[in-house]
């Protein structure tokens, strides 16, 4: 909690002051006068001279930033110093001001008339006013983060093709590396990772050294970023708390990479609170719409018009083309990339907790249209289909099925299950499962082309790296990753209806269409990384004729550390194929079958 006792600098700014005196971390990081006077200032009247002081402060932070574009900036990166990272986050500001002026001899000039916008969104600055780097890397970390660039991110989100051209494609995720240590940070870690695979040096221990380290500056930084933003004014950083919520999700998956689930649940309670705290903080700011049909919304809306670029001046030269729009900010679209990843976090763990997923009074307003239509969803807030390859609808009823466990489960421990209801909630999901599953099944497939792996260096095949094939191919297999994961979600549901009856004859006919869509349709057969979860569901509901086959569609996709969340999937197949004939095995559950040992939440993702 803010504390009274804080400098008036820190006070009037309404930012956490640590109480240092005479001078406190925060305003020496940002080189401001740091008034501690024991008496309150006379300037401190809560009318005009307050708000001239508060101008002249915001004056000092811009006219300053040149001292502190140097040194500092590395030195976050290396240390997570919290006060300089304080400082970048409480000038990360919601009305488009950027904390470190940027060159005026490099603009981003549009073709349409000289309209111009910054190069990057706030608090992501490459140049200080001499023109010089504001950011210092040394080569390793150059040459790792633009392997994530070319080959990591690629591999992990083969789904993810924003247009260059209306979207800014993807040069957010440059932006954010360059201009935040957090989101920077983790990143480094998943390239040092699989850089490391790269070069055949896994098992080398200096190599996992340097990984770790990596690893553990992350958390480092992480720690100090959730420290800083720990205050109720969430909307006077906005920014800086985006850019936070993007590297828990990347942190997260590095995480689930090295198949180290300690940090799972841990890492998806910080992420939901940042998040459901970033749509709170929208009912104070002016860009939240007067009326909207719906509050979730419009506050994710207004979120994401609080961190749009600033529009373009005026142009004054005659016969001008009209201005264009603005492309995304940096952190529009990190914002809405990781909530996308955070939906499908909350939906998947919660399928392992027999819990209701923590963000599902959310899921209808951002998975579907303002009109609510599940077949159209070009406006819904979130785009599960453009990260990851399955339409909105799928993961709408999996959200359902998954509060209708938790509802069951509530009521066997209370001993009042009323399984007529049950049967009734689970047939309207049936029905709009099914519905949706038939409309897809009758479009005709796109033709199937056959491809390397082509990305993160053809899985280390040293071939021809430049094969863009598995662009085309992977924007074609979102319609069979689709119903891949519905008839997923039709296995899951009648487990949660009927119980364990692998036998059943929609059981076996659901997990016949899962293993003949990715053994025989799947291209490139990579691309089940992308459905772990689903195809663990079949494998545990499998006959024992079909597990060789599954084997094998694991066994093929090499090297095995690169493909580890498949690998993990087939560790808890085996498991419950070990025990199908016991009593264990009759009273199981697919919570039961992904419940870790240990108590870890294992997210297949």
């Amino acid at each position: 909690m803010r504390s009274s006792n804080g400098c008036w600098t820190c006070r009037l700014r309404r930012k956490k002051c640590d109480e240092k005196y005479p001078v406190c971390d925060v305003c020496a990081a940002l080189h401001i006068t740091c008034h501690f006077e024991q008496d309150r200032p006379e300037w401190m009247d809560g009318g005009a001279r307050q708000e001239r002081m508060h101008e002249q402060l915001k004056r000092e932070v811009k006219e300053r930033a040149q001292r502190r574009g140097g040194g500092q900036s590395a030195a976050v990166r290396i240390s997570g110093d919290r006060a300089t990272f304080a400082a970048e986050i409480s000038d990360a500001r919601s009305d488009g001001t950027e904390p470190h002026p940027q060159s005026s001899s490099s603009p981003s000039t549009s073709a349409a008339g000289n309209q111009s916008w910054p190069l990057r969104g706030t608090g992501c600055t490459l140049t200080n006013n001499n023109g010089r780097s504001g950011h210092s890397f040394g080569q390793p970390d150059t040459i790792l983060l633009m392997f994530y660039l070319d080959h990591v991110f690629p591999f992990l989100y083969p789904f993810y093709r924003p247009s260059p051209v209306l979207e800014g494609g993807r040069a957010w995720v440059l932006e954010m590396l360059l201009g935040s240590p957090v989101v920077r940070q983790a990143a480094l870690c998943q390239s040092s990772y699989f850089f490391s695979l790269a070069q055949g040096r896994d098992k080398c221990n200096s190599t996992w050294e340097t990984v770790l380290a990596q690893t553990r500056d992350a958390f480092e930084v992480l720690r100090h970023a959730l420290q800083v933003i720990d205050d109720p004014g969430l909307v006077d950083h906005l920014h800086g708390a985006v850019r936070i919520l993007t590297s828990i999700m990347q942190v997260q998956r590095f995480d689930v990479s090295v198949l180290s689930f300690h940090n799972s649940q841990t890492h998806l309670n910080a992420a939901i609170a940042l998040f459901l705290q970033l749509l709170n903080s929208a009912g104070v700011m002016d860009a939240q719409p007067a009326a909207a049909p719906d509050a979730v919304t419009s506050s994710f809306n207004a979120v994401m018009s609080h961190l749009a670029l600033p529009p373009p001046p005026p142009c004054t030269v005659p016969g001008a083309a009209r201005p264009v729009r603005p492309p995304p900010s940096a952190e529009q679209a990190a914002f809405r990339f990781s909530s996308t990843l955070l939906i499908l976090d909350d939906i998947i763990a919660s399928t392992v907790l027999q819990e209701e997923p923590k963000l599902y009074q959310h899921h209808r307003c951002l998975l579907l249209g303002i009109d609510g239509d599940s077949n159209n969803t070009a406006d819904a807030p979130i785009d599960i289909e453009g990260v990851m390859g399955c339409q909105n609808w799928v993961l709408l009823q999996l959200g359902e099925i998954a509060a209708l466990d938790a509802w069951k489960q509530r009521c066997k421990r209370a001993g009042n299950l009323d399984v007529m209801e049950l049967v009734h909630r689970a047939a309207t999901i049936k029905n709009a499962l099914e519905t949706h599953l038939t409309q897809l099944e009758a479009v005709p497939a796109p033709a199937n082309i056959q491809g390397n792996c082509t990305s993160l260096l053809d899985c280390f095949d040293m071939g021809d790296h430049s094969n863009t094939t598995h662009t085309h191919t992977s924007q074609s297999q979102t319609p069979l990753v689709t119903r891949v994961w519905a008839h997923a979600a039709l296995l899951y549901l009648f487990v949660v209806v009927s119980g364990w009856q692998p036998a059943s004859t929609d059981v076996r006919y659901h997990v016949g269409q899962i293993i003949e869509l990715l053994a025989h349709r799947a291209s490139p057969p990579v691309l089940l990384r992308t459905m772990v979860w689903p195809f663990c569901v079949a494998g545990c509901l499998a006959e024992p004729a079909q597990e060789a086959q599954l084997r094998a569609m694991v066994e093929a996709l090499q090297p095995p550390r690169v493909f580890g969340t498949v690998r993990k999937a087939l560790e808890i197949m085996e498991n419950v194929w070990r025990c199908r004939n016991t009593e264990v095995g009759a009273s199981r559950d697919l919570a039961t079958c992904f419940r870790s040992p240990g108590g870890d939440l294992v997210l297949l993702v």
